[in-house]
């Protein structure tokens, strides 16, 4: 509940938007299907990061098309979630987050 609240504050979940009632189902899915962060390849401490934020289009929450995995190991040092999906501040988003991650992929190989 403390988690939850902290997150609210810090922009991570929207205040006013309810998430839909599959979701958490939904989510596990993605993350059987696609079990590793896009950018690093860590398998650990997984989101599901909506590439158009929930709290701008939600009728997109459920849109596979609309999703990525990013991590927030910190497995090189860095938040891929935090970095990568919100530059560095969870109150933005990054719209070139796809091509982001692909030029970052490549970097830490």
């Amino acid at each position: 509940m403390i988690k939850s609240f902290l997150e609210k504050l810090s922009g991570k979940i929207p205040l006013k938007k309810k998430r839909h009632k599959n979701w958490s189902k939904f989510r596990k899915v993605y993350l059987k299907t696609y079990p590793r962060c896009a950018v690093c390849g860590s398998y650990k401490k997984l989101e599901v990061h909506h590439i158009i934020p929930f709290h701008v289009m939600p009728e997109l929450e459920l849109d596979p098309s609309n999703l990525i995995v990013l991590c927030e190991s910190k497995k090189y040092g860095i938040n891929c979630h935090l970095l990568m999906g919100h530059l560095g501040n969870y109150k933005k988003y990054n719209l070139n987050v796809v091509f982001d991650v692909m030029q970052w992929r490549e970097k830490l190989k």
